[in-house]
């Protein structure tokens, strides 16, 4: 259990982090609020595809699987955004931001389901509830974390800083569970 929520803590404080340092990085850019909107659409999109298809791959490769895959996008997807050019056209920096944040949603919804999922096979029945109670509620706090983690982290080391470091932090959570999991 502690293994799988603090890989799941790991990602939801960076997934939180992203989403602000997005949002507060391309407002300075002088980005409208509508093209930030269009940042957040396919994260939320994706993320309802991979909860419609996450039980299914979870069943057929295993939830580890989708665990380890959860954090290798999100990785993936914090490396390729810090690779974002502030000279590149307005509509290509969209597009570019707007994938990337789709694929960030994937990598939310299948590090939640593997981790919410983890759980039933770890605690008795009668204790269910409660420990996915917690694990959710701890969800709320370390996404709220996270915002905070952007936000400092934008301000003292820039963009493309913060993203490489938070791509390194994930990298060393995703070996340690790799190592530690059975």
């Amino acid at each position: 259990y502690g293994i799988v929520t603090a890989a799941y803590w790991g990602q939801t404080i960076t997934d939180g982090a992203l989403r602000m340092l997005v949002l507060l990085h391309f407002h300075t850019l002088g980005f409208t609020p509508f093209q930030l909107a269009l940042f957040f659409i396919l994260y939320e999109l994706m993320g309802v595809v991979t909860n419609l298809w996450g039980g299914w791959i979870a069943a057929r490769f295993g939830l580890n699987t989708t665990l380890y895959a959860g954090l290798g996008l999100q990785i993936t997807a914090l490396t390729l955004l810090a690779a974002l050019d502030p000279a590149w056209p307005v509509l290509w920096s969209v597009v570019y931001a707007t994938a990337l944040q789709g694929l960030a949603g994937i990598a939310k919804d299948l590090t939640k389901m593997s981790s919410k999922s983890a759980i039933k096979l770890i605690v008795a029945k009668g204790a269910l509830f409660k420990w996915v109670a917690i694990l959710t509620g701890s969800k709320n706090a370390m996404k709220g974390l996270g915002f905070f983690v952007g936000g400092v982290l934008l301000a003292t080391l820039g963009f493309a800083p913060s993203l490489l470091l938070m791509a390194g932090v994930l990298v060393v959570v995703l070996a340690a569970t790799l190592l530690s999991l059975p």
